[in-house]
């Protein structure tokens, strides 16, 4: 019996230290194909997916928006992450309600035009106002969990121009939503939609402190 215990034990221990390699290997992978990328927010988004992975299918695409970032340079980024590729990296706005050409307030509530930070699921894409749109679906109550409700969506927008935000000093803002260049919409979207997961980030003490995503141990 002692020496089945001991087999248990050493097996998952095993199995743990396969697991972080692994993990480390991935974060490797992806930091290289972006290494403008913060490698702290990246390895962030990658603890959150995998936390969420527990609960649901999390897709193969991650998509990873650095909101303490500058908006004038590109800040999002999505991967495939069973591959390692980067398919996009692009501009994309924040609300205006959060800030100038830096993001710093965020909130969930309607009327804010705010950004919010966290986990969200990506759901269905339609035909809106602003064209192809994809929604999202908050998976943090308090933080982003009424995006779907304050109709925070991903679309694209003409005040997402580079060019423009170099003379201005910053990117044209959303009501909220992570708005992308209008020529990007389309292929951005597809990479990201139906069940993919989107990771928002930002150095908001509260959110980094507080989140289930990023303490899984403690949910």
């Amino acid at each position: 019996m002692r020496a089945c215990r001991l087999h248990s034990i050493w097996l998952a221990g095993l199995l743990a230290c396969s697991s972080v390699r692994a993990a480390d290997a991935t974060l490797d992978t992806l930091a290289a194909a972006a290494p403008a990328l913060d490698r702290e927010v990246l390895s962030l988004a990658l603890d959150a997916r995998a936390c969420a992975a527990r609960d649901r299918d999390v897709g193969r695409r991650l998509a990873i928006i650095d909101y303490g970032r500058p908006s004038t340079e590109i800040r999002m980024w999505i991967f495939d992450v069973e591959t390692g590729r980067l398919l996009h990296a692009e501009h994309v706005a924040h609300g205006r309600g959060s800030g100038g050409d830096l993001a710093t307030a965020f909130s969930d509530v309607e009327g804010s035009h705010q950004s919010s930070l966290g986990l969200f699921a990506t759901a269905e894409t339609y035909i809106g106002e602003n064209g192809y749109s994809l929604r999202l679906d908050g998976l943090e109550p308090g933080i982003n969990g009424r995006a779907r409700e304050r109709l925070i969506v991903m679309h694209g927008a003409d005040y997402v121009d580079p060019d423009q935000a170099r003379r201005q000093g910053r990117l044209g803002r959303s009501w909220g939503c992570p708005a992308v260049r209008s020529a990007a919409a389309r292929p951005v979207i597809d990479a990201l939609k139906d069940g993919q997961v989107l990771f928002a980030y930002a150095r908001d003490r509260a959110w980094l402190d507080g989140s289930a995503f990023l303490h899984c141990g403690a949910r």
